[in-house]
């Protein structure tokens, strides 16, 4: 059975720092599944808002579970200070809004969204609103992401940040939902196949992004997304969020 992307995806900048808001319309059985990339998503799914965990292998949603989605993709990190939710309570989990806030927040989140002149829209005023109520995201996450993020080592990361490797997992648990190795391998799959997209060779892109060989690369990436390079790289956009 051929992948294809999801049936109407489009994505915007959402005004707020590096997050994106984006939409689908409805769910296929032969679109490609999410794949790992260190972020977490506030969606709005058929008249509901939940929350995307970060994922720690390819999701597929089932087909026709929605008619349509609009989510706002956070930049790695960033999304459990304006959820007030560590990311490992959401690691591989998809979760209704109600059952981490409370009533009075997820009513106001409503009435945003109402508002709003669409869903895009108001799911960006509820991030902006969020943001005004919470603690600005420890710069140590960004460092993080960027580090791990350009093939720098987690024991490397953590001298340049001077915490132990200990303060570095505890960080990256609450942050990214998974410790430092996994998000490095998550980050370095998707820098892998954003070159391959771009039209580099596997073997160009094993070497530069630090794997060992292609059949590294290859073996790496059909573990974190269950498919292999070519069957994602047949498929076009490979690297649609969640």
């Amino acid at each position: 059975m051929d992948i294809h992307p999801p049936r109407g995806y489009r994505e915007r900048p959402s005004g707020i720092g590096d997050a994106v808001v984006w939409t689908r319309e409805g769910v296929g059985d032969a679109d490609l599944p999410v794949l790992p990339d260190g972020s977490m998503d506030l969606l709005w799914i058929d008249g509901r808002l939940s929350v995307a965990g970060p994922d720690t292998r390819a999701y597929r949603p089932p087909p026709g579970f929605a008619d349509a989605i609009t989510g706002i993709r956070f930049y790695p990190g960033t999304a459990p200070a304006l959820l007030g939710v560590p990311a490992s309570e959401l690691r591989d989990a998809r979760t209704d809004l109600a059952d981490l806030w409370s009533p009075a927040n997820v009513r106001r989140a409503s009435e945003l969204i109402a508002k709003a002149a669409n869903p895009g829209t108001g799911l960006a005023a509820i991030a902006r609103w969020r943001a005004s109520e919470t603690d600005t995201v420890d710069p140590m996450v960004r460092f993080i992401v960027t580090s791990l993020g350009s093939g720098m080592s987690v024991s490397a990361t953590a001298e340049e940040l001077g915490t132990g490797p200990r303060r570095l997992h505890r960080l990256s648990l609450a942050a990214f939902g998974y410790g430092p190795k996994t998000l490095a391998r998550v980050l370095r799959m998707q820098r892998a196949l954003a070159l391959a997209r771009g039209g580099m060779g596997l073997a160009d892109v094993a070497a530069i992004v630090g794997f060992a060989d292609q059949a590294h690369l290859s073996r790496d990436i059909r573990e974190l997304s269950g498919m292999s390079p070519g069957r994602l790289l047949g498929s076009g956009n490979m690297c649609v969020s969640e």
